[in-house]
């Protein structure tokens, strides 16, 4: 952005360019598109923003983002809660939920074994999962991280400290595609993969 603008609108404009998928050209017109909105709309999507950061937190259970203590999914008492299936992020059980047909639960590990990136096992939440496991009820894992070297590494080191407590682990079957992301799955494929997955 040249340096004939406004400070104020050169620094929001930095600020949008930091978001992910978002470069200089796309975070300017945001800029410019945030400046012709009412102070109103402004501040409104402002306050959405900080209410949004201030309110959401990890449900106590699945550590899925949620406003209250548990989440909707895991306070549904229709839901087979003998079935959990592990997934990277939050943006992975919104994609399942998407599909209408998976009716277990969720736990989510805010990420994936990757120790090139400095990600180690006790940095995600699988003590939790184990924790949860523990308590009993549990028949079936699902794995479900990515098909990529680090989905598939984190599956297997979940899959072996599951082992001695008898429980049954399986993986989604690969009608997604290898290096695919979850998020960007159509419901049918996710379908699909949820319906022939194996077990590991």
């Amino acid at each position: 952005m040249a340096d004939h603008n406004a400070l104020p609108l050169l620094v929001l404009t930095e600020q949008f360019a930091r978001l992910p998928g978002i470069g200089m050209k796309t975070a300017e017109r945001l800029a410019y598109y945030m400046i012709s909105q009412s102070p109103e709309d402004v501040e409104a999507f402002a306050n959405a923003l900080i209410s949004a950061k201030r309110e959401i937190r990890h449900c106590s259970c699945c550590l899925n983002l949620t406003d209250k203590d548990i989440c909707p999914i895991c306070e549904d008492s229709t839901r087979d809660h003998s079935t959990i299936c592990v997934v990277e992020g939050p943006k992975d059980v919104t994609a399942f939920e998407r599909t209408n047909e998976y009716n277990g639960v969720y736990h989510v590990l805010h990420g994936l074994i990757s120790p090139l990136d400095g990600i180690l096992p006790d940095q995600l939440k699988i003590r939790e999962l184990l924790a949860r496991v523990q308590k009993g009820g549990v028949r079936e894992i699902i794995m479900a991280t990515n098909p990529t070297v680090e989905g598939d590494a984190t599956a297997m080191y979940i899959a072996q400290l599951l082992k001695p407590m008898d429980i049954k682990v399986t993986r989604l079957a690969f009608g997604l595609p290898v290096g695919g992301i979850l998020e960007y799955a159509d419901e049918v494929t996710l379908y699909k993969a949820l319906e022939n997955r194996n077990e590991m």
